[in-house]
């Protein structure tokens, strides 16, 4: 990819730290998945596969009995399996982000987080496309969602909210899966050639589709992968809009606005970017070698995104209180007023404290640069985004327009089974993720040395590069 970076710019914000040469970032980004890894690698993987296992022995419990054991009733009729299929989808938004409309804005920090990202989003999207699918109670007709010819002769309902989400989440999903395994395959190749077993050897190569290394296909790679990138933009937006619609399509109060798609958007990238600080900070901690590639500066420009996208998120709920106010609707207002001391109200100021009041330490320099600090704030965030999505369906539905109709909505220890069954197999996942496969582009980061050290400010040029590498460079940015 032809990245244009300002020489000022890498001076002031360097991203790479220590004496860097093209095979010292392979050497060091490739080894991960081949050393012997910490005991820290072998007890979270451990508690991740028991969470997965949990997950498993949840959900043929819920097949054998039926949604009964949840705890969702009348008029409480979407409660956990909601909340947490938009709370998932929300942190899968910030891999997509930061992979394709960064790379278009031509942001060379995305490279050394971009991988992180994209894994974070494949696995939290499998774990999203759990609830809806056995929220509907019978799974096993899940077919009948997609327009192929079937023994009832039943098409699908199109204006069905359920239909949007099957369509919009698949997309993403495979989208994404593609973009991902496309920005790894010259990494694979490179995985490949340094294996020391056969096995490791023969499946690196077949994954690696043939990669040689050669002019051809580097120019194809670099095409499909702005392709899929342009593909991928749009999706940020119109996926978590779509899942938006769910809500402002209804006349429930509190759902039926319209500054939902861009407020559920910008939750989704403000919630991404706290899961990605959570994972990299514990990362870099546990592989050192990262530290050289995934900088305080790049914390530092996460944590400001964090912030930003925070003030958006809270300028919606000031929204949301401010139509309640303006509309004059008697529903619209009691919402306001049951969300503030109704009887779910601790959920709805634990929200505005972990999304409104925490993130404003992050105005901070020293804050940012606190990786415990930032780590807390980030966890704060994802419970306040968790927080957000119950305010939003438990709170708007269980006291609607008529007093005859009121309910109370609480979970049952089905409910907190699954979806704590879905954090292990999250973290299961990302730690397979990372014994397995390069968790840094090395390809990627080796051109952008390449640019560094050559002095790119696209008009071709010389200047002082971050560190300068204790050999000759090469002629090219290739492997």
């Amino acid at each position: 990819m032809q990245q244009t970076i300002k020489a000022t710019e890498i001076r002031e914000f360097p991203l790479f730290e220590g004496q860097q040469t093209y095979e010292r970032i392979t050497d060091q980004i490739t080894s991960i998945p081949t050393d012997r890894h910490p005991m820290a690698w072998t007890i979270m993987f451990g508690l991740g596969l028991i969470g997965a296992f949990a997950l498993l022995m949840a959900l043929v419990y819920l097949v054998a009995v039926g949604t009964g054991i949840w705890g969702i009733n009348q008029p409480v009729a979407w409660g956990f399996a909601i909340i947490n299929f938009v709370w998932w989808i929300g942190i899968g938004h910030a891999g997509t982000l930061i992979s394709a409309i960064l790379l278009l804005l031509r942001q060379a920090w995305r490279m050394s987080i971009n991988r992180f990202a994209e894994a974070m989003t494949i696995f939290a999207v499998m774990c999203a496309g759990i609830f809806p699918l056995f929220h509907t109670g019978r799974p096993w007709v899940a077919y009948w969602l997609f327009p192929i010819p079937n023994w009832l002769a039943m098409w699908p309902q199109f204006r069905s909210p359920l239909e949007w989400d099957v369509w919009a989440v698949s997309t993403y999903f495979t989208v994404s899966l593609l973009f991902w395994y496309m920005g790894l395959i010259p990494d694979l190749a490179k995985m490949r050639d340094r294996a020391k077993s056969q096995l490791a050897r023969t499946l690196n190569g077949v994954f690696s589709l043939g990669w040689r290394n050669s002019a051809i296909h580097w120019m194809r790679w670099e095409q499909a992968y702005l392709l899929l990138a342009g593909l991928s933009t749009p999706l940020v937006l119109s996926v978590h809009s779509i899942v938006s619609l769910d809500f402002a399509i209804s006349i429930v109060p509190g759902w039926h606005v319209t500054i939902f798609p861009p407020y559920f958007v910008a939750g989704a990238i403000f919630s991404g970017f706290a899961m990605v600080l959570t994972l990299v900070i514990p990362f870099r901690i546990l592989y050192p070698k990262l530290k050289d590639y995934i900088t305080m500066n790049h914390i530092d420009w996460m944590a400001k995104v964090m912030l930003a996208t925070g003030w958006i998120v809270f300028y919606g709920y000031l929204c949301e209180m401010f139509f309640g106010w303006y509309s004059g609707n008697q529903f619209e207002q009691f919402l306001v007023v049951n969300r503030f001391f109704g009887p779910y109200w601790p959920a709805y100021w634990a929200l505005i404290f972990c999304n409104g009041i925490v993130p404003q330490l992050l105005w901070s320099p020293k804050i940012r640069q606190n990786l415990l600090v930032l780590f807390i704030i980030s966890i704060i965030v994802n419970i306040g985004m968790w927080f957000e999505r119950f305010v939003i369906v438990v709170m708007s539905l269980h006291r609607d327009f008529l007093p005859s109709a009121w309910g109370m909505y609480a979970p049952t220890l089905s409910d907190w089974w699954l979806y704590l069954g879905t954090i292990g197999f999250f973290i299961m996942m990302m730690f397979v993720f990372a014994r397995f496969i390069p968790m840094l582009a090395v390809a990627e980061l080796k051109e952008l040395w390449y640019k560094l050290y050559h002095g790119h400010n696209g008009h071709g040029g010389s200047h002082t590069p971050v560190a300068q590498p204790t050999a000759p460079a090469p002629q090219g940015g290739g492997q």
